[in-house]
């Protein structure tokens, strides 16, 4: 028996098991795996693994055709024992890689799961140094000039077709609920944006089973290492305003509910979700739960919600994420002043600048396994680092990484020159204002020196503000990283260089903000690591390439929800309404267009 469900009748009699793991299939936004990209485990052997299938179907389609030929027909024996030996591993595609290389003189060695010395492949090399050494009497002769021919002015072109608006139901009066089912208790674990898709998906599901949110406990992550608490990061009391004809939710449990549990919230039953659960599976697993105790917990809770859901539970998602969180007063008060500096310190381009999410940390560069200098000084801080971040993670027997397929596959984290380059190749000359979000630079005073030749306009949290404005975030990354998020979401252009939550979110939220363009740069790595491997590449060459990346990036900027994505990155159509503009009369007459 269930109890009541505010979403509607039809969500009374749930029927489906929870779809599989994003993990398993492709995905617009992907939850932060823990797995280095390339490793035998990961991405290295399961290319293997994945040519060997495409080798298997291979050879069963020239199979059938050979069988439509009665002249070859003694040919199908033949393909057919090849493609079992590739099947069947006899004949590994890793031994054929190792054979060829050393006939080739380059026998292929691997040193603590790193192969050092695979055979040399364009975009294989950080070769980018020399690039810029090559490119930078162009650029200076090219981008020094007034602003006027910034592409900062017309990054953007106007559109004439249909905007979108913000299309979420909200209320200003409080709702009368009927009579809860329980008190439902998450705990947010990761970063920022891993914490805030963790409260809207609870959200979410409070109301699918009208159960009342106690607001929800942050997890004290082991790599974030930020003691704040919910209020500390976002505004209370406002949160449970703009949910108040929705969602019931209440700071903390009743006295009495406390008191059966002796104050002590760990010992409420804490239920193992599957990841990715759909809205039956709650109602059928976790509805009778919090019906039989009165109070259930979720520790932690992330990525426990499927990414397709119906109208109601994504109008939930969307009413939390776009329009009940908002940072805390101190942190929005500290925020709006830097992005007000910022668009004063942007005069020559009209209080316009470029935001840059920079993944260029320690830590990323060293779970990203990838190789820059590739000097003994490099390897033993990486080596360090890994082994204190994921304790013989990478080390483990069999794995194999290859650093070169990894920067040729576009999976290495863009270093600052590398996005200077890009920038200035695309049209942002040195009158540009560039804020630079990220955390400490991995050898900032070598990494950041070209980028800050490339652009002197350049801003970061350090300069925007002052220490004693800075002190009372030091030490919490998530409050610092709220910082961030602020001045990158105003921002006329956003350019994100490694993934991750934050430029997801931020990707969606400017869409939300912007009628519905992203107004991001997405780099195509691929392409880059190409260009930068080419010392002799000519300018001309280079900027048309550059261009033509921040034009796809204009296109893609509109891209609407696929069934499988998240409305965090894509809120278009689920949180967002079309605006056709259609003559009437003697003027424009603006229609809404509901999508839900």
């Amino acid at each position: 028996m269930h109890g009541y469900s505010r979403l509607g009748p039809h969500f009374q009699s749930p029927s489906s098991s929870p779809p599989l793991s994003p993990r398993l299939r492709p995905s617009r936004m992907k939850p932060n795996g823990k797995i280095c990209p390339g490793s035998a485990n990961g991405g290295g052997r399961g290319g293997s693994t994945k040519l060997g299938h495409f080798v298997e179907r291979l050879v069963y389609i020239i199979i059938a055709a050979v069988l439509r030929r009665k002249g070859v027909l003694l040919l199908a024996p033949v393909l057919y024992i090849i493609g079992m030996l590739l099947y069947m591993g006899s004949l590994s595609l890793d031994s054929v890689s190792k054979v060829g290389s050393a006939k080739r003189g380059q026998p292929s060695t691997t040193l603590g799961g790193f192969v050092l010395d695979e055979p040399r492949m364009p975009g294989s090399l950080y070769r980018s140094p020399e690039v810029f050494e090559r490119l930078w009497p162009f650029m200076q002769a090219d981008g020094n000039g007034n602003g006027s021919s910034n592409a900062l002015t017309t990054v953007w072109p106007s559109r004439s077709q249909r905007s979108w608006k913000p299309c979420v139901k909200k209320s200003d009066s409080k709702s009368e609920f009927p009579k809860s089912n329980g008190y439902f208790i998450i705990e947010a674990n990761g970063g920022l944006n891993q914490q805030r898709l963790s409260i809207c998906d609870a959200v979410a599901v409070a109301g699918l089973l009208n159960a009342t949110l106690v607001i929800p406990i942050f997890h004290l992550n082991s790599v974030w290492r930020d003691s704040s608490k919910f209020g500390d990061i976002f505004d209370e009391d406002f949160f449970i305003y703009a949910l108040q004809s929705k969602v019931n939710v209440v700071r903390q449990l009743p006295e009495d509910v406390l008191t059966r549990y002796n104050h002590n919230i760990s010992s409420i039953v804490n239920l193992r979700l599957k990841a990715w659960s759909s809205p039956s599976y709650y109602l059928r697993k976790v509805l009778p739960k919090l019906l039989d105790l009165g109070a259930v917990r979720v520790a932690p809770f992330s990525n426990r919600l499927a990414n397709t859901v119906p109208p109601e539970v994504q109008g939930l998602r969307c009413l939390a994420n776009f329009e009940a969180l908002r940072f805390s007063e101190p942190i929005r008060l500290l925020a709006n002043m830097m992005v007000q500096r910022m668009i004063h310190r942007s005069s020559r381009s009209g209080g316009k600048y470029v935001s840059v999410h920079l993944r260029f940390e320690k830590d990323m560069v060293a779970f990203s396994c990838c190789i820059y200098d590739g000097g003994k000084e490099e390897k033993q801080e990486m080596d360090i680092a890994r082994e204190k971040g994921w304790r013989g993670k990478f080390r483990r027997r069999g794995r194999v990484i290859r650093p070169g397929a990894l920067r040729r596959d576009g999976k290495c984290p863009l270093t600052p020159l590398e996005v200077g380059m890009m920038l200035r190749g695309m049209g942002f000359d040195n009158t540009t204002s560039v804020y630079v979000a990220a955390g400490k630079i991995y050898k900032a005073d070598k990494y950041m020196a070209p980028l800050k030749q490339l652009f002197p306009l350049l801003e970061t949290k350090e300069t925007l503000a002052t220490p004693e404005e800075l002190a009372p975030f030091q030490g919490h990354s998530s409050r610092l990283a709220a910082l961030d998020y602020t001045v990158c979401l105003h921002s006329e252009v956003f350019v994100t260089t490694q993934g991750g939550n934050f430029p997801h979110f931020l990707m969606g939220h400017r869409r939300y903000m912007y009628g519905g363009h992203s107004k991001t740069i997405i780099p195509d790595k691929r392409k880059l690591v190409l260009l930068f491997d080419n010392p002799d590449v000519r300018w001309e060459t280079f900027k048309y390439q550059m261009r033509d990346m921040l034009h796809r990036s204009d296109l893609k900027g509109r891209e609407m929800k696929k069934s499988s994505a998240s409305l965090y990155t894509f809120p278009m159509p689920d949180c967002m309404c079309k605006e056709a503009h259609t003559a009437h009369g003697n003027g424009n007459m603006t229609k809404l267009l509901r999508n839900f």
